[in-house]
């Protein structure tokens, strides 16, 4: 696994934790979680465009 790959995997799980932890809250902030998963979604996308590409070496 690539060091770009690595490092996008770990943002999306912590961008993972952090809209779990907003969740919890008694009243979660309903724009703090729109960017969270806005954020996380264009990751994941990142993430599968690369696994689309060849790998190098």
């Amino acid at each position: 696994m690539s060091s770009h790959r690595y490092n996008l995997t770990q943002l999306h799980k912590r961008l993972d934790e952090q809209i779990r932890t907003e969740l919890k809250r008694r009243m979660p902030d309903s724009l703090r979680l729109l960017r969270l998963k806005k954020l996380r979604l264009r990751v994941k996308d990142r993430l599968h465009s690369l696994s689309w590409q060849p790998q190098a070496g």
